[in-house]
């Protein structure tokens, strides 16, 4: 499920970036803001950019890539880092609650993907095995 939601805000943030380069008067950059974490100033240039480093994640994830993980890991730290401002000045209601949920739900994915033993044995045992013989059980090819 994780690995599916990297790239969604992958095809978020380009279609953003996309959008602001066919043409600029149509959509603002802040709209990624809360995906692009500061960088949604430098243009759409860098909203492609990470919408990349998303897709890239998503992707690692579902190949159980460990580096994927931890990189997954360091995005969620960043999220979190950056909502805390925000929870800090909001007014009590509805705005509090949403930041406050959005955090929750960052460390409970932050939670999942750190080191549990279940889910560092997912990802060795993927890096182990060969992808042939996973898919098709019946040859072993060697890549």
């Amino acid at each position: 499920m994780i690995s599916v939601l990297f790239p969604l805000a992958a095809i978020y943030v380009w279609t953003i970036g996309v959008v602001k380069l066919r043409t600029p008067e149509a959509i603002s950059l802040m709209s990624g803001a809360q995906l692009m974490y500061g960088l949604e100033l430098s243009g759409p240039n860098m909203a492609m950019l990470v919408g990349a480093g998303y897709a890239l994640v998503g992707w690692g994830l579902f190949r159980l890539h460990s580096g994927a993980r931890w990189a997954a890991m360091l995005m969620i730290v960043i999220a979190v880092a950056s909502l805390v401002p925000k929870i800090l000045t909001a007014e009590l209601g509805v705005p509090i609650l949403w930041y406050g949920l959005q955090i929750a739900l960052r460390v409970a994915v932050g939670w999942y993907l750190a080191p549990a033993p279940a889910v560092v044995d997912a990802f060795r045992r993927q890096t182990t095995t060969n992808l042939a013989t996973d898919l098709h059980g019946f040859s072993r090819i060697n890549f």
